[in-house]
């Protein structure tokens, strides 16, 4: 089995609509990430939240779209659903480091699964004592 990564929102995002800023390919980057866990027989985490968060910004289909494409790469998808202790424990972490509840449960999740976050959201730097987080580009 290979690695396990926990992928925040903002990766799919970058993913999806190819974006980028002034200088940096996100969405190459990101894509580039996705193809190398494939390659590697990486598993890619994601939980009900991260398709909530990804709902407000698309409709359903889209978001099942997403991963029926990251699917077709050869991606190994699993759901993982957080417990209740695991809910009490980001209640707490997001409000003791403040932090959004989202941020807070995907850091307990990876860790719980000894997965890597990937995202580009500085929030994850307050977690680093939960869960290791890393850019696209630095596992590419």
């Amino acid at each position: 089995m290979g690695q396990k990564y926990f992928v925040d929102t903002l990766v799919y995002r970058d993913y999806y609509e190819n974006r980028s800023d002034n200088f940096r390919p996100l969405g190459e980057w990101a894509l580039e990430f996705f193809r190398k866990a494939a390659g590697e027989g990486g598993i890619i985490l994601y939980c009900d939240m991260v398709l909530a968060e990804l709902e407000k910004d698309y409709k359903p289909e889209n978001v099942i779209l997403i991963f029926k494409i990251l699917n077709g790469m050869d991606v190994i998808l699993m759901h993982v659903e957080p417990s209740n202790v695991q809910a009490r424990e980001a209640k707490s972490v997001a409000k003791n480091k403040n932090v959004s509840f989202a941020d807070a449960l995907y850091a307990i999740l990876a860790r719980d699964n000894n997965a890597i976050i990937v995202t580009r959201d500085a929030h994850f730097l307050l977690l680093t004592d939960i869960a290791e987080s890393r850019k696209p580009e630095e596992l590419i």
